[in-house]
């Protein structure tokens, strides 16, 4: 069973990355071994980590400035997922980040983010916590 601050913090660093537009750190969080998949809003599937590391090449091309409010994390045995929001120029994206155990790393194999209607609570806005 996955441990819910350890899940967190992997989050966590997968938005530090996202932010700085660092690709190093960005490939070390997704899975070598597992199969894995991205959907960043608007764009089609991803499949592959190849295709998926070369998205977020891509993408930080222009970092965006995005956060991570009410992350929320759901785990199984093998698997956890985080739901969270992502604000994001002015909007808000839902997300979901799911994670599996490599050698003994939580790592990313699915993210997906999607425009929402939803919005989070004001009072319960968490920042980062990797510094």
């Amino acid at each position: 069973m996955f441990n819910e601050e350890a899940v967190l913090f992997a989050n966590d660093a997968f938005y530090l990355a996202l932010t700085q537009g660092d690709f190093r750190a960005m490939e070390a969080i997704w899975a070598k071994e597992t199969p894995v998949c991205c959907l960043h809003p608007g764009w089609e599937p991803l499949f592959g980590r190849d295709a998926v590391l070369e998205s977020w090449r891509a993408i930080f091309q222009n970092p965006p400035d995005i956060r991570c409010l009410e992350p929320r994390v759901m785990a199984l045995e093998a698997v956890a997922t985080v739901v969270c929001y992502e604000a994001i120029d002015g909007a808000y994206l839902a997300a979901t980040n799911q994670f599996v155990l490599e050698g003994g790393r939580i790592l990313m194999f699915h993210h997906h983010a999607a425009p929402t209607r939803g919005r989070p609570n004001p009072d319960t806005v968490q920042e980062p916590t990797i510094n």
